[in-house]
């Protein structure tokens, strides 16, 4: 039996959550069916959390793109196809591969597993993101280092903690539901072990008694703790997080059931701390650094 899932018409991290509280209804051994034939629209997250969400199928889903050709086009610039068709059995139209060229994707979709694929990601970007950085989002040269490490941290994350790979993507765009300016947006997606489990398998570890994903997500996030014993570990999320506070963006990591979200000026979040999601595997990081306007 195979179970459809169907994705919106505009898939970010917070529409992405409508993706999976449908899969949380489907046994983990059924098969899926992902029917985005009505989608429109979707950001970094939105595609590499899809690729994750197939890693963590028993069995390889199905799935069946965007039947607007305009999206079907972004989505295979961004790389999303050339990924896809290794965790998807793919159905209906599927647009030929296209080279991300000048428009604004940073950085196309891409996998890693291991430190050497971080190097490689961090290498690729700089000298465009040294350019949008500056004059798209009219930031201090000093931003574009502190962007580097950001992006590196980011993906090491998946290096330390997944256990399997993930994907990386950046993208500069328009963010005009909330801001109404440009925005660059760094999305890494993983299903692995997630910071639970990862902080869990710690030796000698001790377990607080409300030990649960959000806890996990605070002792990571905010407090630095690293399941590594060595002197210093840990202390990388605590530096995205102090590059995000000091150019006005947006940080949210997602893992198992809950969501940690910490954001600056226009972009504080809402909501801190979200518990009691639909569950998914492994960690889902989204950062926005969003356009420097005077005031």
């Amino acid at each position: 039996m195979t179970a459809i899932i169907n994705v919106p018409p505009s898939l970010d991290d917070e529409k992405f959550e409508l993706v999976l509280d449908q899969v949380a209804r489907v046994p983990a051994d059924e098969r899926l069916l992902l029917d985005a034939r009505h989608a429109k629209w979707s950001s970094p997250y939105g595609l590499t959390a899809l690729l994750a969400l197939a890693q963590s199928r028993a069995e390889k889903p199905a799935f069946t793109g965007p039947e607007d050709e305009n999206t079907a086009s972004y989505w295979s610039r961004a790389a999303f196809y050339r990924h896809a068709e290794e965790v998807f059995e793919l159905h209906g139209f599927v647009p030929r591969p296209k080279p991300a060229g000048d428009s604004d994707v940073l950085l196309e979709i891409t996998p890693v597993t291991r430190s050497d694929d971080v190097h490689a990601v961090v290498e690729r970007i700089q000298d465009k993101a040294k350019q949008i950085l500056t004059t798209s989002l009219h930031l201090d040269p000093k931003a574009t280092m502190g962007f580097a490490m950001t992006l590196s941290e980011a993906c090491q994350n998946i290096v330390e903690h997944a256990g399997q790979g993930g994907w990386v993507a950046v993208q500069k765009y328009l963010w005009r539901k909330r801001l109404g300016r440009n925005v660059v947006v760094i999305a890494v997606c993983d299903a692995g072990l997630g910071f639970r489990r990862s902080l869990e398998s710690s030796q000698g570890r001790r377990i607080a008694e409300r030990w649960d994903d959000a806890t996990a997500l605070q002792e990571a996030v905010v407090n630095g703790t690293s399941r590594f014993r060595e002197a210093g570990r840990g202390q990388g999320l605590k530096g995205v997080r102090r590059y995000v506070q000091r150019w006005g963006g947006r940080l949210s990591i997602r893992s198992g059931t809950a969501r940690i979200t910490q954001g600056e000026g226009d972009l504080v979040a809402e909501v801190p701390l979200e518990k009691h999601l639909a569950p998914f595997p492994g960690a889902q990081v989204q950062i926005v650094i969003p356009e420097h306007v005077e005031k």
